[in-house]
């Protein structure tokens, strides 16, 4: 189990810890810009937030510890069930409350945004990673 914690699950946490910690604080200030001083959704709005990003966090190590060489089907078979959980949870979600009109339009559209700006970054670690280790400096 040390070695689970060492590997992979001590930075899954910390990650969840910092982009939910973020999100929160981002939110926040945008409900406090428009005038609006309590969440209007109440702490259901915070399970579905801790959620998403739990998802998101999973989708992270798994495009980056999935022994997939190409960067592309390694991207492509993170994102298809991540997408679909995140499309269960909406759905799910409506059991508990109305869904908005566009609920499945805005989880598509942000999930897929961050997703794709996240791949992007991890690609371009990864070129960067892998042109290092070939490169020789010249002793002159």
């Amino acid at each position: 189990m040390k070695n689970i914690w060492n590997k992979w699950l001590k930075n899954a946490i910390y990650l969840y810890c910092f982009i939910y910690t973020i999100v929160t604080i981002v939110n926040s200030i945008g409900y406090l810009a428009s005038g609006i001083y309590s969440d209007p959704n109440g702490n259901w709005h915070e399970i579905d937030r801790a959620l998403i990003v739990l998802t998101g966090v999973i989708a992270y190590e798994m495009a980056v510890r999935l022994p997939i060489v190409n960067s592309l089907i390694r991207m492509t078979v993170t994102y298809i069930p991540t997408m679909l959980l995140c499309f269960l949870y909406v759905w799910l979600s409506g059991f508990r409350e109305p869904l908005a009109s566009s609920a499945y339009k805005d989880i598509f559209i942000n999930y897929t945004g961050m997703f794709f700006m996240i791949s992007v970054v991890v690609i371009i670690f990864e070129k960067k990673k892998s042109n290092h280790k070939f490169q020789f400096r010249r002793l002159s």
